[in-house]
């Protein structure tokens, strides 16, 4: 049997009917309000379960239900006290509303609407805010998860079974506007959706409004890039706290959002470091299989040409199993390059489930290698159930190497891929929709190339009576023009100056450097509140860690940090969930209550395309103020939950059993012909470990020479090698300086080897190679 998205697999009618997404971005925080709107059409009350994914770091810090003309608003209430009493007001045949964080991922949410009466009709308004994060090329990134893909539960491991509707039969509509404004202009909104176009609502294009166009299939999320111009300008912002709140708590006093970009030293820049152990790990799980792990492989062979000469690495594939390439890391030459570039060729989406605990563990088991720190580059689609527990592992192994990691796809984890990253000192990126993944690991390449930067202290000056108790964990990492952020509470009063700033102290290669920003501490006018809620998120999420570091029935102490200042700060957390109850109708809702999972839409990836799994189970899934992945539903029949019920303890994921099976299976989609491959990575793919070139037919040929026209040309007194290398480097610098970030550094390494050559021919090889490829490259722009 088949769901078909309309109906549950019992013909009933699915209760939610639209969603509705307001976008407000001011500089680089955004605020999002997600309408849910509910009708019940059936002869029964219904009770309609809703699981639907956020961005991983977003806080969620409203939620409110609308029946009629009565509006209740739900508070931040302990867990379990919060699920008490929603199953007592059902129970009482009282209407209530329930949404709470799922226990495995903080990226995902579990939405209850409880008893709405045959006809009724209810509107969920929820909110939360998020920053957003910096792209490679400056663009602010907001992504609005609309793909809930099933997350893999490792074996011996609870969750709910999840199956899977094609986004063309999602049965809600969905609506979304954006409203953006920054002190600084607007360059361009671009967005991986169709838009209507962009509206300027000033003349100085500092306030813009944009909308979805017509028509959205919930096939993907819903991307926004947002180009600003001045990007890398340092900001401070003071925002006043609550009137109503107490003054010496966070959300009674003032909270700063300080936003620095570094900037280091050109002669620190230009000499990236030797050496290291590279260690990538690659998602080879079923979900992966299509243009994914095309696109991860051609990355592999970029990555396997970019590192330099004298470092290690090692390549490890994980899915239900994981194997490594080489039984421990090997030294880089052009024997185990060669071998593994061979390997790779022949790689596969067909390891089974997504089980990445495991290989990790192995991983940091392995004693580090003397004088090559050791750097990981994480490749996944990100659907993993054990979120926290990935994550975990990853701090407690951190001073041991920097984690780099990559969320490919739609759906893919935001919690896992900036959790990793963050607890590893690396740096995160996502890869969607028709996004070139090479730029984005190059960029990444080059931050681990980067020398660490060391000793790092943050120093705040304030007017006398003002202090500073800082919201945001110790920094761990630094990264070239990448945007680091700091929240902190300003405690006390000043009579006297308005003056403060905070200075960025660390060491870079020996040296010593700051980041100072100088800026006013009385707070802006009509600010809101966002600015606290991400500090209070930023410090609910560190001392979660820091609760299960030291795990369950240790110390009580910590959870009631979290459970106290998620309830003062209106903020969502593990520990916490928001619940309102209905006391104001004075009816009692008659008759059995029926169990309504709402559908989402949700990619399953095979060969490029959404494919639809029976569901003979019951299914759980969710989506947010965008859509994602789908859910079962069942009739439950008269209601009987007693309190602690399993439904509401819990949730998480798993794929169903068919889709355990080994590899996944081959998907029953024709596979696509093998497309001819890119010329870019055709001649990359020539190049030797140490960086040159030889002159042979395969080379001419990516050349779009014959080898006769590219041996007449040399000059006579040239090295085939050398001759060789200057055509490929006047190739990439005269076809595809439009790719330049993804063969700088292969580029690099060629130069290098040039120059260790000592040849004397080569201004005349630069000029010969012009004139062959009918370019007019310079000899000093290739580093020569």
């Amino acid at each position: 049997m088949y769901c078909c998205g309309l109906i549950t697999a019992q013909k009933e009618p699915v209760p939610l009917k639209s969603i509705d997404v307001e976008l407000e971005v001011k500089d680089h925080v955004a605020t999002v309000v997600s309408t849910l709107n509910y009708e019940n059409k059936e002869d029964n009350p219904v009770e309609a379960v809703f699981i639907f994914p956020m961005p991983g770091d977003a806080a969620v810090c409203h939620f409110s239900a609308k029946i009629g003309q009565t509006e209740i608003v739900a508070e931040v209430k302990e867990k379990q006290q919060a699920r008490d009493e929603y199953d007592d007001a059902l129970s009482s045949g009282q209407q209530a509303f329930l949404l709470e964080e799922s226990e495995q991922s903080p990226d995902i949410f579990r939405l209850s609407v409880g008893s709405l009466s045959p006809g009724e009709s209810a509107s969920i308004r929820l909110e939360y805010v998020t920053e957003l994060s910096v792209e490679a090329d400056d663009g602010l990134r907001f992504c609005l998860p609309a793909v809930l893909n099933p997350r893999y539960q490792p074996q011996g491991s609870t969750g709910v079974q999840v199956t899977s509707i094609p986004a063309s039969l999602v049965p809600y509509s969905l609506s979304f506007s954006a409203r953006v404004s920054s002190p600084r202009p607007i360059s361009k909104i671009e967005s991986s959706c169709s838009l209507d176009p962009l509206q300027y609502l000033n003349t100085d294009q500092t306030q813009a409004t944009v909308k979805l166009a017509a028509g959205h299939k919930f096939d993907k999320d819903i991307e926004l890039l947002i180009y600003y111009k001045d990007a890398h300008k340092p900001t401070a912002v003071v925002e006043a706290g609550q009137s109503s709140a107490e003054a010496g708590t966070l959300m009674g006093d003032p909270v700063v959002m300080v936003s620095l970009y570094p900037e280091f030293p050109q002669s620190v820049m230009s000499s990236l470091a030797s050496c290291g152990e590279f260690v990538f790990v690659m998602d080879r799980s079923g979900s992966m299989s299509g243009a994914c792990i095309k696109n991860a492989k051609d990355t592999l062979v970029l990555l396997l040409k970019s590192i330099p000469v004298g470092c290690y690495f090692n390549i490890v594939s994980f899915g239900s199993r994981y194997e490594h390439m080489f039984p421990k890391s090997v030294a880089y030459t052009q024997k185990t390059m060669e071998e593994a570039l061979k390997k790779v060729e022949q790689m596969d989406a067909n390891m089974g489930g997504t089980e990445i605990l495991q290989p990790l563990k192995q991983i940091y088991s392995q004693p580090c290698i003397p004088g090559q720190p050791r750097q990981l580059f994480v490749f996944t689609d990100g659907e993993v159930g054990n979120t926290k527990e990935v994550i975990d592992l990853v701090k407690t192994n951190s001073a041991s190497h920097r984690c780099f990691t990559f969320g490919i796809g739609e759906g893919a984890s935001t919690a896992l891929i900036n959790g990793m990253a963050k607890q590893g000192g690396g740096h995160a990126q996502f890869i969607t929709g028709t996004d070139r993944m090479q730029p984005k690991v190059m960029q990444s390449l080059r931050f681990s190339l980067q020398q660490a930067v060391t000793d790092i202290s943050v120093r705040w000056d304030l007017p006398m009576g003002v202090s500073a108790i800082v919201l945001s964990p110790q920094l761990t990492a630094i990264f070239q023009g990448q945007r680091t952020l700091f929240y902190a509470q300003l405690t006390g009063q000043s009579s006297d100056t308005a003056d403060g700033s905070m200075t960025l102290k660390y060491s870079l290669a020996g040296q010593p450097s700051e980041e100072k920003l100088n800026f006013n501490v009385r707070p802006a006018e009509d600010t809101g509140l966002a600015i606290h809620r991400l500090g209070a998120r930023t410090l609910i999420r560190s001392l979660e860690m820091e609760e299960r570091e030291r795990g369950e029935g240790q110390d009580g102490d910590t959870k009631k940090k979290v459970v106290d200042l998620s309830v003062q700060s209106g903020v969502s957390s593990s520990f916490t969930s928001f619940i309102a109850v209905n006391k104001d109708n004075g009816k009692t809702i008659q008759g059995p209550l029926m169990h309504r999972n709402i559908p989402v839409p949700m990619m399953m990836r095979c060969g490029g395309m959404p494919v639809l799994h029976g569901c003979s189970a019951p299914l759980r899934l969710m989506a947010d103020a965008a859509p994602m992945a789908e859910m079962n539903a069942k009739s439950c029949g008269p209601r009987a939950r007693s309190k602690g019920m399993p439904g509401l303890k819990a949730f998480g994921f798993s794929k169903p059993a068919a889709l355990k099976k080994k590899s996944l299976k081959k998907c029953a989609v024709a596979e696509h012909s093998e497309s001819p491959r890119d010329p870019l990575l055709q001649l990359v793919s020539l190049q030797k470990a140490s960086g040159c070139w030889v002159m042979d037919p395969s080379l001419a040929a990516s050349l779009e020479k014959t080898i006769k026209e590219v041996e007449n040309s040399k000059p006579a007194v040239a090295d085939k090698e050398v001759w060789a290398t200057i055509l490929a480097l006047i190739w990439l610098h005269g076809f595809k300086m439009d790719l330049k970030e993804e063969w700088e550094l292969l580029a690099m390494k060629a130069a290098s080897w040039l120059r260790a050559q000592s040849a004397a021919c080569v201004t005349e090889c630069v000029e010969a190679g012009n004139s062959l490829l009918g370019c007019s490259v310079q000899k000093d722009a290739l580093g020569l």
